[in-house]
């Protein structure tokens, strides 16, 4: 990341809490996630909806089994549609809220479920709200410094394995303390959503303040420039607030000129018509969502409790297994969200993460290749596969170390980071809607891979993705850690084959915000210890620049007056 010259009051209570709030969004669709893989396993759900129903064929069972699980990305991929129009016309802090209200609705449809049709409805409902997360949460990219940007959309995609983790004890607690014949043991497990839910729409009210970015894009200035005084702690008069919301400003007047009424077919168009957002969301965003949603991650998530059984986990320790994949998970995510996702950069944790990832999951593949008997109840495990066992069980437990480290950060931060201020929401939308495609896609084909393809072949076919995975982090994806979100247009429009190997060092950031210091002594500036740095080389270009310019322009006026007067002759 580099030393922190930035003026030290920006880094507040004030920031953090608000930054906390949105992040704390990214648990809607881990506790869902947590909680149906495993809903599925406990005897009263499958009683319930009719997964235990043994007059049923093995292929019948496992579609029933991927439409309840996937039924919430169904719903999602909806839900991205609407935050396309939802986020920028209410704002990002209102759009928050009118998604809480939507998740309890449909959470209380399913505590409530009697039937498979109604508890589609209701995860379908509870989709359309965690749809708009995935888009809300990481917009406050909007409000974090540049040199904590990262940590802050980091703080959303870790609290998606902090909402796991609940919904995997959830479980765990359920089935050691209610009865299996009893409906009241599941749907405990759901009713928790609702108090997620409500918790999240309090505390909205009390920490969260409005962009200033989107404020600046909606004409109310007056109050972009209070909030980002409050969200810095600084005076509004102060140079750093100056320079950030010159160059926010700046940004917002150029779109405005570009665009004078634009909406939503324009910014659809202008995705496929300008080569710089081409890039940025078919060969960084899409690719993003594509590779890492069949790299086997959410297939682990989802179905985790039953992937257990394929190293010998019997009975309850499934639930166990999936409760402790929901801590390291959890941890492991913070950990890149606090330690390397802003001093590596991007593409160096992109990179860990995805050879850790791979490294696990092909070892996971070969064991359930040379041991395919281990998820038989009645199999004995010799010594030496009992060892081969524990260590392909911690193989799940690192893939998904290396998948909070790369994938799972980098899905978040490259729509919400890359994008001009004029389609970020869109784009981050649309990028969302093929992010739950693929995920609603890979919930319904895994448990017919698994059927197809012997087991293992499944996860030699994450290992492939992964490894064209790899080459894409290296050609592709440009490191912008530190860089403003205004200064990322000058880097997509290069030639898109250098883009993403020598994008930032051929593009340096000249961003007003980069040229306010924090010093040890008094600055050169009314406002002690706060320098303004003035790129010299930049003004010695211009000023050769301008003479030459006015070179030219004294040779034309010269022509044209030679020409005047030959005519008068």
């Amino acid at each position: 990341m580099g030393h922190d010259d930035s003026p030290p009051q920006i880094y507040n209570r004030t920031l953090f809490l608000s930054v906390f709030v949105f992040g704390i969004l990214g648990a809607a669709r881990g506790y869902d996630e947590g909680c149906i893989s495993g809903n599925i396993t406990l005897p009263s759900f499958k009683s319930r909806f009719g997964l235990a129903d043994t007059t049923k064929s093995a292929d019948y069972l496992a579609n029933l089994k991927s439409n309840i699980t996937s039924m919430v990305q169904l719903g999602s991929i909806g839900g991205s549609i609407i935050a396309m129009y939802t986020v920028d016309k209410l704002g990002r802090v209102r759009a928050l809220q009118a998604v809480c209200i939507l998740w309890i609705i449909g959470a209380a449809i399913q505590v409530s479920a009697g039937s498979v049709g109604q508890l589609y409805a209701g995860r379908l409902i509870e989709g359309l709200a965690i749809g708009q997360t995935t888009t809300i949460g990481p917009s406050m990219t909007e409000i974090a410094p540049n040199k904590i940007r990262g940590l802050c959309v980091c703080i959303f995609s870790g609290a998606v394995y902090f909402g796991i983790f609940l919904g995997y004890c959830a479980n765990y607690g359920s089935v050691l303390h209610q009865p299996n014949d009893s409906d009241i043991q599941w749907r405990i497990t759901v009713s928790l959503k609702i108090v997620l839910a409500g918790i999240i729409f309090i505390l909205s009210f009390l920490f969260c303040l409005e962009s200033p970015r989107w404020l600046l894009q909606v004409n109310r200035p007056d109050e972009a420039i209070k909030n980002l005084s409050k969200l810095r702690h600084l005076p509004i008069d102060h140079p750093y607030i100056v320079a950030e919301v010159s160059d926010i400003n700046e940004q917002v007047l150029e779109e405005k000129e570009a665009v004078e009424s634009s909406n939503i077919f324009e910014k659809f168009k202008s995705i496929f018509t300008v080569k710089s957002y081409r890039y940025r969301f078919f060969a960084v965003s899409a690719l993003a969502q594509i590779l890492g949603q069949w790299s086997g991650a959410n297939a682990i998530t989802i179905y985790a409790s039953e992937l257990f059984s394929f190293a010998g986990i019997k009975g309850t320790d499934q639930l166990k297994m999936s409760a402790v994949l929901g801590v390291v998970k959890f941890i492991s995510a913070y950990l890149s969200a606090f330690f390397i996702i802003d001093f590596l950069g991007r593409r160096r944790a992109l990179y860990v993460g995805i050879s850790v990832q791979l490294l696990s999951i092909l070892y996971f593949a070969i064991f359930i290749t040379i041991v395919p008997q281990a998820d038989d109840v009645n199999y004995v495990l010799s010594p030496s596969q009992s060892k081969a066992a524990r260590a392909a069980l911690a193989a799940v437990f690192l893939s998904g170390t290396g998948w909070t480290m790369g994938f799972n950060s980098i899905q978040y931060l490259v729509g919400s980071e890359m994008f001009p201020l004029k389609i970020r929401s869109f784009a981050q939308s649309l990028v969302m809607v093929l992010h739950f495609g693929m995920q609603y896609g890979n919930s319904k084909a895994v448990p017919k891979m698994l059927l197809a393809m012997n087991n293992y072949g499944a996860f030699y076919f994450f290992v492939g993705v992964m490894v064209m995975s790899l080459f894409w982090a290296w050609f592709f994806v440009p490191e912008v850690t530190g860089r403003s979100l205004e200064s990322m247009e000058d880097i997509f429009n290069l030639p898109w084959y250098i883009i993403g190997r020598k994008g930032p060092e051929l593009c340096p950031d000249y961003s007003e915000i980069n040229k306010i210091t924090h010093t040890t002594s008094r600055g050169n500036t009314y406002v002690d210890n706060i320098a303004y740095n003035i790129d010299q080389s930049k003004i010695e270009q211009a000023y050769i620049e301008d003479i030459n310019n006015n070179k030219a322009e004294s040779l034309l006026r010269r022509d044209s007056e030679d020409k005047e007067n030959e005519k008068k002759l």
